[in-house]
């Protein structure tokens, strides 16, 4: 499987795709950060992003996009422009029928790092051993978006799980509902 990870944002929105292969196996395909002027107009700030990601759903293609899903932030306007980045990087992907999942920061930093608070430093460190990178990724945008590729691949067959699951619970939930009215309505008519 092969991810695109994005860490929004929008002074700096980190892009980094990395190829799945056996059992937690991954290697690295590209990774960069894009970067929008803060005196920009917001407009075109998401408009410079949105061509970005089209640029890296062509190039890279992808069969997931994982953007980080904004969580909770101090500062109102830094979590609004972050889902504003993510959101028209999900439009981008959605457009070409590429799934789209989101993950928060602590599912991120426990997939790749084994602790839900661990910092970037550490987390830059983890990318670069399980990449096997001879350099760490910098800035942090781009480890980041490895890192949300990474927990994209380790984390997908245990949401696919979790998915059949539900249905086949669900699925015997209403065979078993249908079974109850079928009783119901034979034991009225049997009176």
């Amino acid at each position: 499987m092969r991810v695109l990870g994005v860490d929004p944002g929008l002074t700096r929105c980190g892009f980094g795709v990395v190829q799945s292969g056996r059992g937690r196996e991954v290697s690295p395909v590209a990774v960069d950060v894009v970067r929008t002027p803060p005196d920009l107009e917001l407009s075109r700030r998401l408009l410079r992003i949105s061509d970005a990601a089209e640029e890296w759903l062509d190039a890279h293609r992808p069969d997931v996009v994982a953007v980080e899903r904004v969580f909770s932030q101090h500062n109102v306007r830094t979590a609004m422009g972050t889902a504003q980045a993510g959101g028209v990087v999900a439009l981008a992907a959605a457009r070409r029928g590429i799934p789209v999942s989101f993950h928060t920061p602590s599912e991120v930093k426990a997939a790749v790092t084994g602790s839900g608070t661990a910092g970037k430093a550490q987390v830059t460190v983890m990318v670069t051993r399980l990449l096997g990178l001879a350099v760490a990724p910098t800035p942090a945008d781009a480890a980041d978006a490895l890192a949300l590729a990474i927990c994209h691949c380790w984390r997908a067959p245990m949401i696919a799980r979790m998915a059949q699951a539900e249905a086949a619970a669900a699925e015997a939930q209403r065979a078993y509902r249908a079974r109850l009215a079928l009783a119901a309505r034979t034991s009225r008519s049997g009176r």
